[in-house]
């Protein structure tokens, strides 16, 4: 009985829901700015989350690409596991993106580029990981992944930005909040392993 709980607590949900506790207090304790004063908790809130999507496709383009040219087809269910995080991050980042619009915005410019090449990548990437889903071999969905990551870069390279800042943490001269930044980051990275953990455990067992 005791050990069947303490399986439970170590369970990737168990920690992926502790872990979201730790990013909501974090975030809300984290240092306002001198011109979007508090509501810029959401921006760096929305900002780790979008980090965190872009690492996990580019992950997932990484380990499937290795697990293709090696033939490891654990590997390719990593990829496979690593594709559906970064499609889950990448698609509830949209709305933290439109509140962090609505907070320091004062409203919803649904024209910016960056937002709808977001929509673009999540609906394309939704119906990516619903086709790979029904074919059982992760070998494909380690070579759509990889196609899919060198896309999302090449978009993301060539879209222009008209309110949306370019990465204003990194451009900050206040080392106290790339400090939090930072700190938020690695925490939203752990919340994303956890759901690449639960991913690969429905995996079928391969070697």
């Amino acid at each position: 009985m005791k050990s069947n709980i303490i399986s439970r607590l170590k369970s990737p949900l168990s920690i992926f829901v502790l872990l979201l506790l730790v990013v909501a207090l974090f975030t809300a304790l984290g240092p306002a700015e001198k011109s979007l004063g508090t509501n810029v908790r959401v921006v760096y809130l929305h900002g780790a989350w979008v980090w965190a999507a872009l690492a996990a496709f580019f992950a997932a383009g990484v380990v499937g690409l290795i697990g293709l040219i090696l033939r490891r087809s654990w590997l390719q269910s990593w990829s496979r596991a690593l594709g559906r995080t970064g499609l889950f991050f990448w698609i509830t980042y949209l709305p933290l993106s439109m509140w962090a619009m609505q907070t320091n915005w004062n409203g919803l410019f649904l024209a910016e580029p960056r937002w709808r090449l977001a929509v673009v990548f999540a609906i394309g990437g939704l119906v990516l990981q619903i086709g790979l889903s029904l074919v059982e071999n992760p070998a494909w969905a380690s070579a759509f992944n990889s196609i899919y990551a060198v896309l999302l870069w090449l978009a993301l390279q060539t879209t222009d930005q008209v309110m949306h800042p370019s990465s204003p943490v990194l451009t900050s001269d206040a080392w106290r909040i790339q400090a939090f930044f930072g700190g938020l980051l690695l925490l939203t990275l752990l919340v994303a392993w956890q759901v690449a953990r639960w991913w690969y455990a429905t995996e079928p067992q391969t070697s």
